[in-house]
C-alpha cells in the first residue's frame, strides 16, 4: 500500500483547502495536489494526495471512497505509478508516396 492517493470524480469547486480538511481527519496530510486545466485554471476534476503513513492512506480510502463531496460521488483509491511518457513526438511522417505520374519500368 502507497501513501499516494488518487482521488476522482470530484466536483469542479474543490480545492487543496478542502480536500485537505476532509482527508486530515483520517491522518496527516502531506501534500494535495488538485489537477487543473493548464490553459484555464480550472480543475479537471481529480486529485491527488499523499498521507504520512500507509496505514492513514488505507483508513482515508477506506473512510472517503464512495462519500458525496459537492453532489458528487468520489472515487478514492492508490495512485498508480506514472507511466513512462513516449516523447518521441508524433506520427512517423518519413519519404514516400506521390509517384511522378510515370511507370518506371
Amino acid at each position: 500500500m502507497g501513501r499516494k492517493l488518487y482521488v476522482g470524480n470530484l466536483p469542479y469547486s474543490a480545492d487543496q483547502q478542502s480536500l485537505e480538511e476532509a482527508f486530515s481527519e483520517h491522518g496527516t496530510v502531506d501534500s494535495v495536489n488538485v489537477i487543473t486545466d493548464r490553459d484555464t485554471g480550472q480543475s479537471k476534476g481529480f486529485a491527488f494526495i499523499e498521507m504520512s503513513t500507509d496505514s492513514e492512506a488505507q483508513a482515508a480510502i477506506e473512510a472517503l471512497n464512495g462519500t458525496n463531496m459537492g453532489g458528487r460521488d468520489i472515487k478514492v483509491n492508490e495512485a498508480k505509478p506514472k507511466a513512462p511518457r513516449d516523447n518521441r513526438g508524433g506520427g512517423g511522417g518519413g519519404y514516400g508516396g506521390g509517384g511522378g505520374g510515370r511507370d518506371r519500368w
